[in-house]
């Protein structure tokens, strides 16, 4: 996701900051109408939400330290601090993001329903603590070709998560690999770092294979000239882990769609009988596990 020349557009800009502010009003909406529970504080507060029961309304509650009890407030309201930070962040930056409104709203979508969750990003930017406050309370991963990138990220967001790793592919090697796919060994649904196939990404963090990701964004590595990594096994990967998680479903997004290897290999390998839309440069898919049924094909 590192841009590869400014965005100066001033219009997107002060949208993403009103779309930020629109995500804070409605989680200090739901707050005060949330009911309190037993030494439980609001959802909005925690990263983990229990499912302890409601007090009843006559037992006495004791008084919050980090917010004074105020008449008609039954719960605090601070900012989650993601998104404070965001706020503030995205109201003094002078570029913005590389996806449209409408772009990122097809993963917003998705957010609303499964946040708190597990997110991972092929791609570190200006984007990346946006996805961090919508992800409020679950763990949000950037996975980084360049490391000079990060540590410039990294000095002014030191909270996001992000990992540098090695691509050893590139864009004129992509009809090759494509045709690498087609082979059985890459059919086999298996944990990345044992797959035979040449399109299977190895060599990551063990955090990143060990969790079970909701959402995975494919929005980097770099893919725009011959040279450059592309996304051909970064596309392959999402698609393996997202088979290989014990139930349930992954929904895998692939931005920058527009070009050859990014269409090509989504449709591919996360199919479009997993497809479920498409807006702009960015396709959506959902991608059940293969392990709860056996004999599933790779593709429906």
């Amino acid at each position: 996701m590192r841009p590869s020349k400014p965005q100066t557009s001033i219009n997107l800009k002060l949208i993403l900051v009103c779309f930020l502010c629109l995500l804070l009003f409605l989680l200090v909406f739901k707050s005060n109408f949330t009911p309190f529970q037993e030494n439980h504080p609001s959802p909005i507060l925690e990263t983990h939400v229990s499912n302890s029961t409601s007090t009843p309304a006559a037992e006495e509650q004791p008084p919050s330290r980090d917010c004074p009890s105020l008449p008609l407030t039954p719960t605090c309201t601070k900012t989650p601090p993601s998104l404070a930070q965001a706020l503030v962040h995205y109201a003094t930056l002078n570029i913005t993001p590389q996806q449209t409104f409408n772009e990122i709203s097809v993963s917003l979508r998705v957010l609303q329903k499964k946040a708190p969750c597990n997110f991972l990003v092929f791609g570190l930017g200006h984007d990346s603590l946006m996805w961090t406050a919508l992800n409020h309370g679950g763990r949000t991963i950037f996975l980084e070709e360049d490391k000079s990138w990060i540590e410039q990220i990294k000095q002014k967001l030191p909270s996001l998560e992000s990992y540098h790793v090695v691509y050893d592919s590139k864009v004129h090697q992509a009809d090759e690999l494509m045709e690498v796919g087609m082979g059985e060994d890459c059919k086999v649904v298996v944990d990345p770092r044992f797959s035979k196939c040449k399109l299977s990404l190895k060599g990551f963090p063990n955090e990143v294979y060990d969790v079970e990701w909701d959402l995975i964004m494919v929005d980097a590595p770099t893919g725009y000239h011959d040279e450059a990594p592309g996304r051909m096994s970064a596309i392959y990967t999402a698609g393996l882990m997202a088979r290989n998680r014990e139930d349930g479903e992954t929904d895998v997004f692939v931005h920058d769609v527009d070009r050859v290897v990014e269409d090509k290999f989504s449709k591919a390998f996360l199919c479009e009988g997993y497809f479920r839309e498409q807006e702009g440069r960015i396709r959506h898919f959902a991608i059940p596990s293969h392990r709860t049924r056996s004999g599933r094909s790779f593709c429906p």
